[in-house]
């Protein structure tokens, strides 16, 4: 039997997703999560073969999960398939990326070929991953866009990243500028519809 973990924090989907999983002869569902940082505990404690992860959760988003895990066969399932989150993913060391509204025969034949060591990739996602290329911001730059994102005022983002407020409004200028933006709330759009932030 291969031992799965889901952690989604929609119960609805996460229990549906459970009974279609519970359907299949080789696998069964040990442990569901719904908040991102109840699944290393989750892990620790029910030592799954694959992990199926939602990327919006709360406590830590899925591709945060997957980077305190590494070495473990995971797979993020996702209503959000952005190039940059296949991007980070990938990085994290993600064997599997599929869409949620993919059918219950294809989540269970991604979780098999994880378990048996391969990849599974969405096709179409992977094509858009390719052609979108790497996110044109820095580390820096990104940090102060997604804090914009949340609302923070310059001075806020200055405090949090330990940095002055010109150098923040430089940071994010360069972002605009990078992205081709007009303003900061284009800027912030695009880099979310990427999944660079």
């Amino acid at each position: 039997m291969i031992r799965v973990l889901l952690a989604d924090d929609q119960h609805l989907i996460r229990e549906a997703l459970a009974m279609m999983l519970e359907f299949e002869e080789d696998l069964t569902v040990v442990a569901q999560c719904g908040r991102g940082d109840e699944v290393l505990t989750a892990v620790a404690a029910h030592q799954p073969d694959v992990i199926v992860l939602d990327i919006e959760m709360p406590g830590l988003d899925g591709l945060s999960v997957a980077e305190r895990l590494p070495g473990r066969a995971m797979l993020i399932l996702s209503t959000f398939a952005r190039p940059g989150h296949l991007r980070r993913a990938i990085a994290a060391g993600v064997r599997g990326f599929i869409p949620k509204d993919s059918s219950s025969t294809e989540l269970a034949t991604a979780i098999r070929r994880i378990h048996a060591g391969g990849r599974y990739l969405d096709p179409e996602l992977a094509a858009s991953a390719m052609m979108a290329g790497e996110s044109p911001l820095t580390d820096r730059e990104r940090d102060a866009l997604a804090l914009a994102a949340g609302g923070a005022s310059v001075a806020e983002i200055a405090g949090r990243l330990h940095l002055s407020e010109g150098t923040v409004r430089n940071y994010l200028s360069n972002a605009i500028t990078k992205l081709g933006a007009a303003n900061r709330i284009t800027a912030i759009h695009h880099a979310q519809r990427m999944g660079w932030i």
